[in-house]
């Protein structure tokens, strides 16, 4: 069965202003979510959010520091891995996901596997 990365962008600005009450509310939707997924048996990896800054090492090795933009929303702000029987069934996870209500999106890219089987 295929396997798929689901790679959240954005989110973040949503709850720059948003109450710690609001924070635990997008938290506790998160948790459900993976949980839920867990309980029928499509998620492989719940992932996890990732804080914004980092490094990027560029082709011509020079590196890249703390310029990761999350005015764009295009920063990585976290990942799962789930397993779906086609790409239809993982497009209506993320819907799903509390990602769209949080401002932000969902990329969702199909593992290749190289011709390994992972367990």
């Amino acid at each position: 069965m295929p396997k798929y990365m689901f790679i959240y962008r954005g989110g973040q600005e949503k709850l720059k202003f948003a109450s710690p009450e609001q924070i635990q509310q997008v938290l506790q939707m998160w948790m459900d979510w993976i949980d839920q997924g867990i309980e029928a048996g499509w998620v492989l990896d719940a992932g996890d959010g990732l804080k914004p800054g980092g490094a990027i090492v560029n082709m011509d090795l020079t590196v890249t520091k703390d310029e990761l933009s999350t005015e764009s929303g295009s920063l990585i702000s976290g990942y799962s891995m789930i397993e779906v029987p086609d790409l239809s069934m993982a497009i209506e996870l993320a819907k799903d996901s509390p990602m769209p209500n949080s401002g932000g999106t969902v990329e969702i890219r199909e593992l290749t596997h190289n011709g390994k089987q992972y367990k």
